[in-house]
């Protein structure tokens, strides 16, 4: 953050709000598409906790989920369920979905008190657009969850996440069928706890056609 002094916690949060944040970046953003597009449904491995096992090539079942602009939310909807044994419908699918992008909403634009305990959230929001143009977004149905929506999500819901891409667009021209991890999100909710109970992380897929699917 710019500046000579340091701001008090309150007029960050306000400056981020309305959009008069001044940042001071040490590494690019995501660069646009080829034709200019700038995307949405991205994920950087700058925000996400990188473990010692990421860049390592893993092997799963691809699990197709709707591209509806919900596809995130879905997939993360789905392996919670996947996890519990539970098998979602279709319509409890859509709707699950769309708790969970109300529930960012809730946390981000609704309550200041809470939005505070989501400072990389924040960030990663802000340095793309003002705060209240993410939160008009956010609030429809068709809106891309991407890095920002995660680090929320990990932590509200308790949930170890993994991100993963196809291993063919990790190395240019390649045509492997594996996996590679990019980004993970609440690991520290992966180990085990007093009572013994290990949660089990949900894997995303990533493409770069902006869309997520989920991994089994």
């Amino acid at each position: 953050m710019a500046g000579v002094c340091k701001p008090s916690n309150e007029v960050l949060l306000q400056q981020l709000k309305d959009g008069t944040a001044k940042f001071e970046l040490l590494h690019l953003p995501n660069s646009p598409t080829s034709d200019g597009l700038q995307l949405f449904a991205r994920i950087s491995s700058s925000l996400g906790r990188m473990s010692p096992a990421m860049k390592k090539m893993e092997h799963y079942s691809v699990q197709k989920v709707t591209g509806d602009g919900r596809c995130m939310f879905r997939a993360l909807v789905k392996g919670m369920a996947r996890n519990k044994g539970i098998t979602l419908s279709p319509t409890d699918e859509r709707e699950d979905a769309d708790d969970l992008r109300m529930a960012v909403k809730e946390i981000i634009c609704d309550n200041d008190t809470e939005r505070i305990k989501y400072e990389e959230a924040l960030v990663a929001i802000t340095v793309e657009e003002s705060l209240n143009r993410y939160c008009q977004r956010i609030r429809r149905s068709d809106f891309w969850g991407g890095e920002s929506e995660l680090l929320v999500l990990s932590k509200l819901c308790c949930q170890p996440i993994i991100v993963y891409i196809p291993e063919h667009e990790h190395s240019a021209g390649g045509w492997g069928n594996g996996f590679i991890p990019i980004a993970e999100y609440g690991s520290e909710f992966g180990k085990r706890s007093k009572k013994g109970k290990k949660r089990m992380p949900v894997r995303l897929l990533y493409s770069g056609k902006n869309h997520y699917d989920l991994l089994i």
